[in-house]
């Protein structure tokens, strides 16, 4: 088990009424919002079938997820996905988050496959799977995670995370 917290009855029923159905290979908490709800959980390589699952980290808010969709319809992915192919200090930055990113993985279980998430080290992909990696991590790792999180602070963590 990881340094984050290990998963209690109470937060695996959380995070199947935070996501509408049962969680998978759900190792730990990583990451929790200021009223104490999980907002990202770790998960395991593999889903229990043996399928691999490179996604280490999964966000589980609804507010957040919501809230990060909005950037993405806004065209958000595309303006990054054009800044990497432009600053070569931004593009090494998300590649060495990608490689953190695998190295952890990895670590748990190797899947012999260089695929992580969000779209890295290439392009920005996916807002919610880059998010969830600055929240497990913490700030400074994955340059665009932290980007979506300073467009979002004036709503979150504010409000209550419990709705819709």
């Amino acid at each position: 088990m990881s340094a984050f917290e290990t998963v209690s009855q109470a937060d695996r029923d959380e995070v199947a009424r935070q996501l509408g159905r049962a969680p998978r290979a759900m190792r730990a908490v990583a990451h929790r919002c200021p009223s104490g709800h999980p907002t990202v959980v770790q998960t395991s390589p593999r889903l229990p079938s043996g399928e691999p699952f490179p996604t280490l980290y999964y966000l589980t808010c609804r507010r957040l997820a919501k809230l990060i969709s909005r950037l993405e319809s806004g065209g958000v992915m595309d303006e990054m996905t054009r800044r990497l192919g432009e600053d070569p200090a931004l593009s090494a930055a998300y590649r060495a988050a990608h490689e953190a990113y695998l190295a952890e993985r990895d670590a748990i279980e190797t899947l012999g496959t260089h695929v992580t998430a969000g779209g890295m080290p290439g392009r920005v992909k996916c807002l919610h799977a880059l998010v969830a990696h600055s929240l497990a991590v913490g700030r400074g790792v994955n340059p665009f995670g932290d980007e979506a999180l300073d467009l979002l602070a004036d709503q979150w963590p504010s409000g209550s995370c419990t709705a819709g």
